[in-house]
């Protein structure tokens, strides 16, 4: 143990010594970057900038995309149209996430990075898909982090070596019955191994429901209760919310949106071993804090669904299976070598 917290204090320093190097190296775009917002009204101290491994050299302050570029305002659910972004700034090849200005990179938001957190890398491969999504049939939105820019405008990247692949679901939709399915890990399996392949993945909760010739798809992805975050001061059980529209009659989904649901301890534990009929069955009724994170209008393919689907809810075996009918390969592996152990024993 004593040697492992002097590897993790070793390596908390190799991180500082790192960062104070990177703005040293920076200080001449530091300072213009200052100078430039004081022009706008807007002033910025050494407290405001930070370098990330996994970004670059960053600055923090409310709202500042806002005062970076005024005309740019997001619709009533927080969304700004992609379109309209990428007409106003750069899309690079190889750069998913970040949209270039001449002396500031905007970046998608912070929940679509690994484990919700705002210094990792973005959770492989939605961005990288919405990003080169191009399709003149369909109106994009997506959520930007409001309250940060990059300043080392270049292709500086941090790549992980990681990789989620989508489900090649390929039932007919309007064959799909109405009702609720609710997806566990096998529950013979440890806390440890669920952690590991499931990416502590509960429980994953479906619905599907019809009115007149429109079919529609609801998805909840809890977590195991050792995932949290903090937002405005107050702990949250963050869940991954899709919600999809298909038009029966013509074949496509006219609507595609994805949030995060944001649960207090007791709504979680309401929750979670429930279903989507949670407020409709006389218990107490739970309405979340929610965050838009982006929307599709337009003409969907049930492929761009399945695709957008699997990688919004990444590394998850339970929506696999729920496309698929099996986990992945290598976690239907561990779970019979698992097993076997287990019997062996």
């Amino acid at each position: 143990m004593d040697d492992l917290s002097d590897f993790q204090q070793r390596y908390r320093e190799s991180l500082l010594e790192e960062e104070r190097e990177e703005l040293a190296n920076h200080a001449t775009e530091i300072k213009s970057f200052k100078t430039f917002m004081a022009g706008k009204g807007v002033t910025l101290d050494e407290k405001n900038f930070k370098y990330l491994q996994t970004i670059g050299i960053i600055v923090t302050y409310p709202n500042i995309i806002s005062h970076l570029h005024p005309d740019l305002q997001p619709d009533k659910e927080g969304l700004f149209i992609f379109r309209d972004l990428c007409s106003d700034f750069e899309k690079r090849s190889f750069m998913n996430g970040y949209l270039y200005g001449s002396n500031f990179m905007l970046m998608a938001h912070p929940y679509f990075r690994r484990g919700f957190h705002d210094s990792n890398n973005y959770a492989p491969r939605f961005v990288e898909f919405f990003w080169n999504l191009d399709e003149s049939n369909i109106d994009k939105y997506i959520a930007l982090d409001k309250d940060r820019v990059r300043i080392n405008v270049n292709n500086q990247s941090y790549m992980e070596l990681d990789t989620w692949y989508g489900a090649k679901f390929n039932r007919n939709i309007q064959q799909i019955p109405d009702g609720i399915v609710k997806v566990r890990p096998p529950l013979d399996l440890r806390n440890s191994l669920i952690s590991f392949f499931f990416h502590d993945a509960y429980t994953l909760d479906i619905k599907w429901t019809t009115k007149e010739s429109i079919k529609s798809f609801q998805a909840e992805e809890f977590k195991a209760e050792t995932v949290t975050i903090i937002k405005d001061d107050n702990k949250y059980y963050p869940v991954r919310y899709v919600h999809a529209e298909y038009d029966i009659e013509k074949g496509y989904f006219r609507h595609f949106d994805g949030a995060i649901h944001f649960y207090t301890e007791a709504e979680y534990y309401a929750r979670r071993d429930n279903d989507f009929n949670h407020n409709a069955k006389g218990n107490s009724h739970i309405k979340t804090l929610s965050q838009k994170l982006f929307k599709m209008n337009g003409v969907v393919s049930i492929d761009a669904w399945i695709e957008f689907t699997s990688h919004f809810l990444t590394g998850n075996p339970l929506v696999f299976e729920y496309f698929e009918g099996a986990y992945p390969k290598h976690v239907n592996e561990a779970i019979q070598r698992f097993r076997q152990m287990k019997k062996d024993s």
